[in-house]
């Protein structure tokens, strides 16, 4: 009996604060909302020079002029190509051997000092992730010259940071007994390594360097608009010389490129998984 009466007494402050949760969400998408009128309004409508673009008119001839494929440059997106594939591919690998030394500072159970190298080990892999790709392109084109070489430089340099933060926090993450065990019996670091850290990180480190690898085709079909060679450096010359069929082209290369990439990323994460 006493139940039964409690249950309608407390019904009306559920009710109540049923009401308020929803009164907050209400004030919160309304916010939210306002807030995003407020940058559209001053991103899109006010900073936008609208003149230029010619009305619907003027966006058909722009859309128009894209269209319009140049096919003659077809031979020339060959060898772009080919530079663009082994620039990521090279990037990735030499990404992958610059994040081992990183990522065995950055991991807490295994760096040889946890008050000077972690901390530089964890800064290398931050300032690795902070500066762009672009960025990083640009500082090695001016230390070694235009090619693929600051490219693929740039690339590893970028993939350092997510690769070495994964296999640290895999390493972090490994069964402590094996490792014990290697120990208990004499072993050295390079051992305790080889057979009790490497078989446990293997598939995880593997795959994130496949991951890696699908994102840097990504990458270094850009890298030739500061002068780091592939298609990137194709593309920048068919906008300067105002070629649009030319820049379709090379888009749709870049296009064919990144779906090859995620095809064979799928496969190689697959069977490796």
């Amino acid at each position: 009996m006493s139940i039964t009466q409690t249950l309608p007494a407390s019904l009306p402050g559920q009710l109540e604060l049923r009401r308020k949760r929803h009164l907050k969400m209400a004030l919160g998408w309304a916010l939210f909302l306002l807030f995003a009128t407020w940058c559209f309004n001053g991103t899109i409508i006010e900073d936008t020079d609208w003149s230029r673009i010619g009305g619907r008119r003027g966006v058909l001839a722009s859309i128009g002029r894209y269209i319009s494929l140049d096919l003659g440059l077809f031979k020339e997106l060959i060898i772009p190509t080919i530079e663009t594939i082994m620039m990521a591919t090279v990037g990735t690998v030499l990404g992958c051997f610059f994040s081992l030394p990183v990522a065995w500072l950055g991991a807490k159970n295994v760096t040889p000092s946890i008050h000077i190298l972690y901390p530089m080990g964890r800064f290398l892999m931050v300032l690795s992730r902070s500066v762009h790709e672009i960025v990083w392109a640009l500082i090695f084109v001016s230390a070694v010259g235009l090619g693929a070489l600051p490219g693929i430089l740039a690339i590893a340099m970028r993939s350092v940071g997510f690769i070495s933060k994964i296999t640290a926090e895999a390493i972090e993450n490994i069964d402590a007994k094996p490792v014990e065990a290697i120990r208990a019996v004499g072993g050295s670091e390079f051992q305790v390594m080889y057979f009790g850290i490497l078989p446990q990180i293997y598939p995880v480190v593997l795959s994130t360097v496949i991951f890696e690898w699908d994102i840097n085709i990504r990458r270094s079909a850009v890298m030739g608009l500061v002068g780091a060679g592939g298609l990137g450096l194709l593309f920048y010359r068919q906008m300067n010389s105002f070629n649009y069929g030319g820049v379709s082209m090379v888009i749709l290369a870049i296009l064919m490129l990144i779906i090859l990439g995620e095809v064979i990323s799928h496969y190689l994460r697959k069977s490796v998984i």
